[in-house]
C-alpha cells in the first residue's frame, strides 16, 4: 500500500490525482502529525506533499530500522520534483519516486551515490534473485570504496547473474575487504569491509511420520544446515511427498522461517538416484526416498546433494544445492527513435552484465548500459554466431542482453536465440515497436485490417517459398509489408512481388514506403502500385502495399475497419 499525505488544497488535490491512479493507493486524511506515522505503521511507501524539512522532522522519532521502514518520497506544491527522503534503496524509494514523475510530470531527484555513478545499490544487489544480506554486512563500507574507485573484490561459490558491476570490483577465489561474498556457507561472515550475501540455493527435502512434532522437525533441519555449514537464509524451500502435503509439523517447521513447502508423487520421486534408498519407505509411501529424493528434484537438473539423510525418530532431512541459472533477455530496442524504446528495454539492458548485437544498434544504446558492462558487437551477417555466444554466456551462469532492432521475435534475434536455448537458463523476452508499427504510423493506419509481414530476402529462404507466400497474400487481399525489399545483391525480388500483388488489386491501390522511420534522416513516400517504383527502396525501407480496399485519405494510407454497421 501507498500512502498519501498532503494538507494543503493543492497537495490534497495531488494526492487525489495520484489515488485515481494508482489502485494501490490510499489518502490519510487528518494533520499530517497524525496523518504521517499512520502511514507510517501501515503502508509499504509514503508519498508527502510536504517540505522536505517538515516530512524529516515527523518521521524522526517513527524510525526503526533500514530494514523495515517504508519508503518515504517528498512532492513539492507546484509538482515539479519528487525527492527520496528515505528507504531509497532498501524499501524503493527511488523506484516510488520515478513512478510519480511518470504520473504527475515532475523529475525524480535522486541522490544515492550508486545511482549517481550508475551501479546497482549494495542494499537491492541480487533482490530480484531472492539473495538476502547476512545481518551485520558492512552496506556502507563497501559502498563507499565502490564509489571511490577502490579496489573491491568479489566472491562467490557460484557464478550469479549479477547486474553489470564497476571495473574496480574484481573476481577473487579469496576475499580480501573491501570484499562482497556470495555464499550459502556459514564459515564466511560479514565483518568490516565485508558484505555477504546468501543466495537461494539450498532446498531441504524433508520425510516425517504421521504427526512428527514441528519441534522435532525444526531442530532436525536446525542440525543437518549446522552440521554441513550452511546457513538457513539460503535455504529457498523444504520438498516432500504429496503424501505428506499436509502434515502439520513439516508445515509448522516451514512456516517459522517463512519458507514455501513443494511436493512431487511417490512416482515422480522414485525415478530419482539416491544415495541412500530404503525398502521400508518404498513399501510405506511408494518411493524408496524422500527427503533425498526431494531434495534433488526441486533443486533441479544437475543438482548435488550437500548434506545426505539424517533421521530422528519421526523425521529424515537432506539437503541439496541448486545450481545457479543464466539470465537471458531477448530485447528489441525499437525501429530507431530512443523514445520507442520502451522502459521495459531499458530496465533489461541495465540489468545485463553483458550485452550482445549487431554493432550498429549496440552503439545506438551504449549510454544506457552500466559502467563495466561487457558488450560483445559483431557485424553484420553473424545472427547465429551471435545468438549463440549470448546463449553460452547465459549458460555459463551471467546475465546477458542479446538485442535487435524493432521486436525481437519478428525477423530479429528471438528466434536463433530460442533455437539454442536450452531449459538450463532463464529467458525472458522483452517486446518492442517493430518496424511495420513504425512505418504505418509514419504512413497513416495501412494496418487498419488483416495484414501480412514478409521478408523478401532470400538468404535464409528460397525465392520459390517466398514467391508462394505473396501469391497467398495477394489471394487473400491482405495487406502485405515488405521487409528487407532490396539490397546492392538483390535488386529484382521487390519488382517480382509487386507483379503478383498487381496480378490481384487495382493499379491505384496505395503503396507506401519508409526509409529510416523515426530516425532523424527519415523519408517516406506514397504511390500506387502501377506507378511505384521499387528503385526506391533498400535495406534501410519497408514497404506497404494496400489490399483492394486501402485508401489515400488527405495524404495517409487507410486501410478500412470493415464495420458491419458502417456504410
Amino acid at each position: 500500500m501507498i500512502g498519501l499525505v498532503a494538507v494543503t488544497q493543492a497537495g490534497r488535490q495531488s494526492a487525489k490525482r495520484l489515488a485515481g491512479h494508482w489502485p494501490d493507493a490510499r489518502v490519510y486524511d487528518g494533520p499530517a502529525s497524525t496523518a504521517l506515522p499512520r502511514a507510517f505503521s501501515e503502508c509499504q511507501g509514503i508519498v508527502c506533499f510536504l517540505a522536505v524539512g517538515a516530512t524529516v522532522r515527523l518521521i524522526s522519532p517513527l524510525l526503526n530500522g533500514k530494514t523495515t521502514d517504508p519508503g518515504v518520497v517528498c512532492v513539492d506544491e507546484a509538482l515539479r520534483y519528487a525527492v527520496p527522503v528515505l528507504g531509497a534503496h532498501s524499501a524503493d524509494a527511488n523506484a516510488l519516486a520515478r513512478r510519480i514523475a511518470a504520473t504527475l510530470g515532475a523529475e525524480a531527484v535522486i541522490t544515492t551515490g550508486s545511482d549517481a555513478a550508475g551501479s546497482p545499490g549494495l542494499d537491492e544487489l541480487g533482490a530480484d534473485l531472492g539473495m538476502k544480506i547476512e545481518p551485520g554486512s558492512d552496506l556502507s563500507g563497501v559502498g563507499t570504496a565502490i564509489l571511490s574507485g577502490e579496489r573491491v573484490t568479489l566472491t562467490a561459490d557460484q557464478e550469479w547473474p549479477l547486474p553489470a558491476l564497476p571495473p574496480n570490483v574484481v573476481r577473487a577465489n579469496v576475499p580480501e575487504p573491501p570484499a562482497i561474498v556470495i555464499t550459502d556457507r556459514t564459515d564466511v561472515q560479514p565483518r568490516t569491509g565485508v558484505v555477504v550475501y546468501r543466495p537461494p540455493s539450498l532446498i531441504v527435502g524433508a520425510g516425517a511420520s504421521r504427526g512428527a512434532p514441528a519441534e522435532e522437525m525444526g531442530q532436525l533441519i536446525d542440525e543437518v544446515l549446522g552440521a554441513q555449514r550452511l546457513s538457513p537464509q539460503s535455504v529457498r524451500e523444504i520438498a516432500t511427498t504429496d503424501l505428506k502435503a499436509d502434515e502439520p509439523g513439516l508445515r509448522a517447521a516451514a512456516s517459522e522461517h517463512s519458507w514455501p513447502v513443494v511436493t512431487f508423487p511417490a512416482a515422480e520421486l522414485a525415478q530419482v538416484d539416491v544415495p541412500n534408498p530404503s525398502e521400508t519407505v518404498r513399501r510405506a509411501v511408494g518411493t524408496p526416498s524422500v527427503a533425498e529424493a526431494a531434495a534433488l528434484l526441486a533443486a533441479g537438473p544437475r543438482a548435488t546433494l550437500v548434506a545426505q539423510k539424517r533421521a530422528s525418530e519421526h523425521a529424515t532431512v537432506a539437503v541439496a544445492r541448486r545450481p545457479a541459472r543464466g539470465r537471458l533477455a531477448l530485447i528489441g530496442i525499437g525501429p530507431g527513435a530512443r523514445d520507442l524504446t520502451t522502459p521495459r528495454a531499458v530496465a533489461e539492458l541495465r540489468r545485463a552484465a553483458v550485452v550482445a548485437g549487431l554493432d550498429a544498434y549496440v552503439d545506438q544504446i551504449a549510454d544506457l548500459l552500466r559502467p563495466g558492462t561487457r558488450v560483445l558487437s559483431s557485424g553484420l551477417g553473424a545472427e547465429q554466431e551471435r545468438a549463440a555466444a549470448a546463449v553460452a554466456e547465459a549458460r555459463a551462469g551471467r546475465a546477458v542482453a542479446l538485442i535487435g532492432s524493432g521486436d525481437a521475435g519478428v525477423y530479429a534475434m528471438a528466434s536463433p536465440a530460442l533455437e539454442m536455448a536450452g531449459p538450463d537458463i532463464d529467458v525472458v523476452v522483452v517486446p518492442g515497436v517493430t518496424a511495420a508499427l513504425a512505418v504505418a504510423s509514419v504512413l497513416g493506419a495501412p494496418l487498419g485490417h488483416d495484414h501480412v509481414m514478409i521478408s523478401l530476402s532470400d538468404l535464409h529462404t528460397s525465392w520459390e517459398i517466398i514467391e508462394r507466400r505473396i501469391r497467398a497474400a495477394a489471394e487473400g487481399d491482405l495487406v502485405t509489408c515488405f521487409y528487407n525489399p532490396a539490397s546492392a545483391k538483390r535488386d529484382w525480388q521487390l519488382r517480382r512481388a509487386c507483379e503478383l500483388l498487381a496480378a490481384h488489386r487495382p493499379p491505384g491501390t496505395p503503396v507506401g514506403w519508409v526509409r529510416d522511420a523515426t530516425r532523424p534522416d527519415q523519408t517516406a513516400g506514397l504511390g500506387t502500385l502501377a506507378g511505384f517504383d521499387p528503385a526506391l527502396a533498400d535495406m534501410h525501407t519497408l514497404v506497404v502495399v494496400g489490399s483492394s480496399r486501402t485508401r489515400v485519405v488527405a495524404g495517409r494510407m487507410v486501410t478500412p475497419r470493415d464495420y458491419r454497421w458502417a456504410p
